[in-house]
């Protein structure tokens, strides 16, 4: 369908949005990336309503949306924002502030899952230069609603989702060297966030220098354990509120803009040992088994295990840190009552990581009591 209008209503062409862009190392991103985020984030809000009468403006122009009057459908942890539109059926529209967000990536990484055969956004429509997409809509039940209301339902949708992540890791090796490599600097940036935004910003801990050895030794272990992984296609963010529950073709994919190529555990172990919801650890242990005597790349059990279990650390103490940052820089409180959770998952499998013994004497003996003294 050409859903493109021209101001007179007679239909124009428009072109097929899934044009390649040129990925970006993150080196040459962090100094921006870090500016832009340090600024007064009351711009987040700024001009709110102008950016609706905007979008609302840009939709009514396709055909069958002339009278769309867009809905809030979700929020995420970036400056993008979705709204619903209703013409012939549902479709949602992004909102993504070119200056904030760059919208190229959603984009390539749309038309890379699209040719995977894998359930996820299709884009109708693009205006870059206004940061607003039009997009198929997957449906408004995440996997994190889903499972809440039914835990029955955990072992159809994890086999679905694992099924989901093994086509993206055998058909993704068709595009995951076009991705910017997860790498040393960005595997260290996450776990600073952790460092500086929780236990620093939230909690108050001040680290001396024989903490601050100690914790970068640390840092050197998880590096080193990522780097050595096989390579794959990462979504980078493959859990239970960016699965949406389909009838066909289940789970639809959202929020994979971030995709890199990296360790072939971390989305694995992302939707497992999820931040949002935690399992018995002998269900996860029998999910990781079917993702394991499948997987292409065929680890000895024991190296799994220690991969998984070492690519979750880094994982989830970088999510802690970004949701205290989320707190703190951008104001949502939401993700707050999240930290224990996820911090729990890192203290699970410390002990049997003994080289990890500066990090473990650091949640056991300051940052967990400090958590429970304070609050998350």
């Amino acid at each position: 369908m050409n859903f493109a209008k021209s101001e007179s209503g007679q239909d124009v062409t428009t072109k097929k949005c899934y044009h390649l862009v040129q990925f970006v190392t993150f080196a040459q991103i962090a100094g921006p990336f870090n500016e832009t985020m340090e600024r007064d984030h009351s711009a987040r809000d700024m001009n709110t309503d102008d950016r609706l009468d905007q979008l609302t403006h840009w939709v009514r122009r396709f055909e069958g949306l002339d009278n769309a009057m867009p809905v809030p459908a979700s929020i995420d942890a970036s400056f993008r924002r979705y709204f619903r539109v209703q013409g012939q059926r549902s479709y949602v529209v992004m909102d993504a502030p070119p200056v904030q967000e760059d919208s190229r990536p959603f984009i390539t990484v749309a038309g890379y899952l699209e040719s995977m055969g894998l359930n996820s956004p299709r884009i109708l429509e693009a205006d870059l230069e206004q940061g607003f997409l039009l997009i198929t809509d997957l449906g408004p039940v995440q996997y994190l609603q889903a499972l809440q209301a039914d835990p029955s339902r955990a072992e159809a949708l994890y086999a679905d989702a694992i099924d989901a992540l093994l086509v993206l890791q055998s058909a993704g090796k068709a595009y995951q060297h076009k991705l910017p490599p997860y790498d040393d600097e960005l595997l260290r940036f996450e776990l600073s966030i952790f460092r500086d935004w929780l236990c620093e910003k939230r909690l108050g801990l001040s680290f001396s220098a024989t903490d601050e050895s100690g914790w970068q030794a640390c840092c050197d272990i998880l590096v080193r354990q990522a780097l050595e992984q096989p390579k794959a296609f990462v979504h980078r963010d493959y859990h239970s509120r960016n699965l949406m529950v389909t009838e066909m073709n289940n789970p639809g994919i959202l929020d994979f803009q971030g995709a890199l190529e990296g360790p072939y555990t971390y989305d694995i172990v992302s939707l497992l040992k999820d931040c949002y919801i935690r399992w018995p650890a002998e269900f996860v242990a029998a999910q990781a088994d079917r993702f394991l005597a499948r997987c292409d790349y065929d680890p000895p059990p024991e190296q799994f295990r220690r991969d998984f279990e070492l690519m979750g650390v880094q994982r989830h103490l970088k999510a802690a840190g970004i949701f205290a940052r989320l707190f703190h820089r951008d104001g949502k409180d939401g993700y707050l009552a999240d930290i224990p959770r996820t911090l729990a998952y890192v203290a699970d499998v410390l002990p049997n990581h003994a080289e990890l013994g500066y990090l473990a004497a650091l949640l056991d003996e300051r940052v967990l009591p400090r958590l429970a003294e304070t609050g998350p």
